[in-house]
């Protein structure tokens, strides 16, 4: 038990150092005190060798825990000053964990490789609802999800997202496209033909937009650069909500900056607009730690969406909203109104792979296998095709190829997919011109089809 002296007056950090993990713990540690106000915005953190003294760990441990939350946006570093709580990471206090009585994305760059679907494990999970569901429980569920299972996802997305959410806030919807859909919805109103201002990145999944624009929203487009989404050309939109994928930017791969995410909520607070997150790729970051979601930053300006079509499969169709406080209540109730909620029996199983670890070993397994597929193609593009950039290679299961000048995209791409590569061409997601690029999938490519399959659209070419 180590207490933090000077600025962070009566602060506790617990570490066990026999239970690895440190940099994890610390990082946990100082999440919670910013959460529960102990760490008000703008409090001075010591000074990482300070800090790594009195708690008897390493400097570098203690510089990879501040270095986590910067890129969360909880901290904020500058040379000179310091480290200190970010002005946007307002203080929260604990929230009571109460239940009431009672991808989309369609771009096939993106699908997962669906022969590795856990079968045995899916069975395995079936067969364990169906013998201890109550009789009960096969009747009309709560609108907003059967309650084991939103309790396991809030948990799942507290440790592996830096989520900050009690169950009652989290609805189960048919997938992310259903949740935008309701979100969407009720932010346009309920009177007929009414709209809502809504902006999205430049550039997007263009299947994304007919439902958008059918839910109620009119587009803006904003544009998106190194390091994601621009928010001084958001700031002039005026738009009362925009849609992001701070984790891994559709299609361009970029993740969204520790600057950019504290002006993005600075934005959101300053105008009471609401941050619609999809949380896309959010689970295979390759090259480094997993970035937490901006929702964990504040959970009432930003919905989180999310679902298991990547780690498992689309035709699951099973997702989830987080809403802030309040909203939620409304998302729920919608979902009944439309529906009356999604099957249970599949529910009580992803619940079960949640609760037995079966969900996370299955994932971390697909990490690994996915990482040799990346690579493997990476390496083929730079063997065949040098002159071509591969960009957005620090997750998920598409790269961001951007062609030489004057090659054209609609060419390159179907000449991969004559040599059996998944690809797309990028100008239907732009609105304004730019560097002409490819959308590449990979996971469905094995490592040692990569370098054959490559040099097939390198000769085509």
């Amino acid at each position: 038990m180590s207490r933090i002296e000077d600025h962070l007056a009566d602060l506790h950090l617990s570490v066990d150092r026999t239970a690895g993990g440190v940099t994890a713990q610390i990082a946990g540690e100082l999440r919670a005190a910013v959460r529960q106000g102990r760490l008000a915005p703008g409090a001075r953190l010591p000074a990482s060798r300070d800090l790594a003294r009195d708690l008897g760990v390493s400097r570098g441990v203690v510089v990879e825990a501040y270095e986590r939350l910067v890129a969360e946006g909880f901290l904020i570093s500058r040379v000179g000053a310091g480290t200190r709580v970010a002005p946007a990471a307002a203080a929260r206090g604990p929230a009571h964990d109460t239940m009431p009585p009672h991808a989309y994305h369609g771009e096939r760059a993106t699908t997962p490789d669906l022969t590795e679907f856990p079968r045995e494990r899916w069975l395995a999970a079936l067969r364990h609802a169906l013998s201890t569901m109550t009789s009960d429980a096969f009747d009309y569920s709560d609108p907003g999800g059967v309650p084991c299972l939103r309790r396991e996802l809030a948990a799942y997305l507290g440790r592996v997202r830096a989520a900050d959410i009690v169950p009652t806030d989290l609805i189960v919807v048919g997938g992310v496209a259903q949740g935008l859909a309701i979100t969407i919805r009720l932010l346009a109103g309920e009177s007929p033909g009414s709209r809502v201002r809504l902006a999205v990145e430049d550039p997007t999944a263009a299947r994304q937009v007919p439902l958008l624009t059918s839910s109620g929203a009119d587009l803006v487009h904003v544009p998106v650069d190194d390091e994601g989404i621009d928010v001084e050309a958001l700031a002039r939109t005026r738009a009362r909500a925009v849609l992001v994928t701070p984790a891994h930017q559709y299609p361009t791969g970029v993740v969204l900056s520790p600057g950019r995410r504290a002006d993005l909520m600075a934005w959101a607070a300053e105008t009471g607009a609401l941050v619609l997150e999809d949380d896309y790729d959010a689970e295979f970051r390759f090259d480094r730690d997993p970035v937490g979601c901006l929702q964990g930053l504040d959970p009432g300006r930003v919905a989180l969406c999310g679902s298991v079509s990547k780690p498992l499969a689309p035709g699951l169709r099973l997702g989830w909203v987080v809403a802030p406080r309040g909203f939620s209540e409304r998302v729920r109730q919608a979902r009944a109104d439309l529906d009356l909620g999604s099957p249970v029996i599949e529910q009580y199983a992803l619940a079960h792979l949640l609760a037995s670890g079966e969900y996370d070993r299955h994932l971390r397994r697909m990490r690994r296998e996915y990482r040799r597929r990346r690579d493997a193609f990476v390496a083929a593009v730079a063997a065949h095709l040098p002159e071509f950039r591969v960009r957005g290679v620090a997750a998920g299961l598409h790269v961001y190829v951007e062609l030489p000048e004057g090659t054209r995209e609609e060419r390159v791409a179907e000449a991969a997919r004559d040599a059996g590569i998944i690809a797309e061409p990028a100008a239907p997601m732009r609105s304004r011109p730019d560097v002409g690029a490819v959308v590449v999938g990979f996971a469905r490519l094995p490592p040692h089809r990569a370098d054959p399959a490559v040099r097939a659209l390198a000769a085509a070419l």
